[in-house]
């Protein structure tokens, strides 16, 4: 049994091992997370319909437990004007997303407002140089704002301290081999709703 990941670059392919180490010790037998990229918001939009379709409609579909598209929260344009917040920016595009799918095992999920929020969320995993300086702002990682997102504070932080940016298809996978689920689970509501979900879906799927 297995879910199907859908995200939208590089960083997220280091997920499936992050999500299972809190996902399997939690279920009777573990699960697989295969990822499908788009390489791009913008792709990840017009293609998500069409390739949760294409893995749903094959062969091994009575082994797909869920498919699950995750994207940052911080950087779609697809907002109406009016929806500004974070939470009413999450509420609407979850809707519309699920809806512009329309698949009963499509469940769309997002970071907030980005994945290295979940880096901040345990400083253990990141060098020693940089959990010593960071802000105590990272105290609640999802609250993070889109003045200066996760990714950026980082970036800035990392040059300030190591005189290199942050780079996130390198540095980010590297760090999520490290970052404590449970420490992120506990700081981010977000991933603790992604995690949850997987873990219903799996308990269900797997009775």
């Amino acid at each position: 049994m297995r879910f199907i990941l859908f995200i939208e670059g590089q960083t997220e392919e280091a997920l499936p091992g992050f999500l299972k180490r809190w996902l399997d010790p939690r279920l009777p037998s573990r699960v697989g997370i295969k990822t499908i990229c788009f390489k791009g918001l913008h792709k990840y939009y017009s293609g998500i319909k069409s390739q949760v379709d294409l893995n749903l409609a094959s062969n091994s579909r009575k082994e797909i437990i869920a498919a699950i598209g995750l994207i940052d929260l911080y950087g779609p344009t697809f907002y109406p004007s009016g929806v500004t917040e974070p939470a009413g920016r999450y509420t609407w595009a979850k809707k519309h997303l699920e809806q512009r799918v329309g698949h009963p095992k499509f469940r769309q999920h997002f970071a907030v407002h980005e994945t290295e929020a979940w880096l901040l969320a345990d400083p253990e995993a990141l060098p020693r140089e940089i959990r010593n300086t960071l802000p105590a702002k990272i105290s609640r990682p999802e609250a993070i704002n889109f003045n200066e997102p996760p990714a950026s504070l980082l970036n800035r932080v990392y040059r300030e301290r190591l005189g290199k940016g942050y780079r996130k298809t390198i540095d980010g996978p590297n760090l999520f081999q490290s970052l404590s689920p449970d420490r992120a689970y506990e700081k981010c509501p977000a991933l603790k709703a992604l995690l949850d979900d997987m873990l219903s879906l799996a308990q269900q799927a797997l009775r």
